[in-house]
């Protein structure tokens, strides 16, 4: 008996450890692929949002706790940061910025939006990287008469409204998807209110 439980013990031990060879085999094999795709992807929603950028650079000063205290400071609650980039033209001069901030509080998990900002201020556009919304409802998200509804506005905070939207800074909630409708506009008012505490002007604010 003992014999036969541990041959078991031995074969489940060379299984799990062929396995585990095997993941770390695979991983290894595509970890290049999937960060290139995603990069890929990031590189398309940062020219979606600001299309008259030639190239953009990574902005180097980012730091997660400076932009912590940029949000709470502008009393953005729910959200955080992911990264910035400065737009460049053909002549490599800074233009605007994109800056990437997720909200935690979509209705089906985090909502990751990039934004792109003009040196003024004024959000060229949006584009969600990622969310799992409900289907019909908070996925309209990535309709364009959503996402247009931020584009070429100059605002520090954009505000949610039912029936009245499309003024300035007044965003339509989505029908029966306020809580996706509050989660979007949130992170784009993180990546706003990063924008005037670090980028203003295309450059580092002191």
């Amino acid at each position: 008996m003992n014999q036969k439980i541990i041959k078991n013990t031995l074969i489940l031990t060379a299984i799990t450890l062929i396995s585990g060879l095997l993941l770390g085999f695979v991983y290894e094999i595509t970890k290049e692929p999937i960060a290139a795709s995603r990069e890929n992807r990031k590189q398309e929603a940062y020219h979606t949002v600001f299309q008259e950028a030639e190239t953009f650079q990574t902005f180097e000063a980012f730091e997660e706790k400076e932009a912590e205290e940029i949000l709470r400071n502008a009393g953005v609650s729910g959200c955080y940061v992911n990264e910035a980039a400065l737009a460049l033209d053909s002549g490599e001069n800074a233009i605007g910025s994109v800056v990437t901030a997720t909200s935690k509080e979509g209705y089906g998990g985090e909502i990751k939006v990039s934004v792109g900002i003009t040196l003024d201020g004024t959000v060229t556009g949006i584009e969600l990287l990622s969310i799992s919304e409900t289907a019909g409802l908070g996925m309209n998200a990535q309709e364009p008469e959503f996402k247009e509804q931020f584009q070429d506005v100059n605002t520090d905070h954009f505000e949610v409204v039912k029936g009245d939207g499309g003024k300035e800074g007044k965003i339509d909630a989505l029908s029966g998807a306020t809580i996706t409708t509050d989660a979007v506009t949130n992170a784009v008012n993180a990546a706003v209110a990063y924008y005037h505490g670090a980028m203003e002007g295309g450059s580092v604010n002191e």
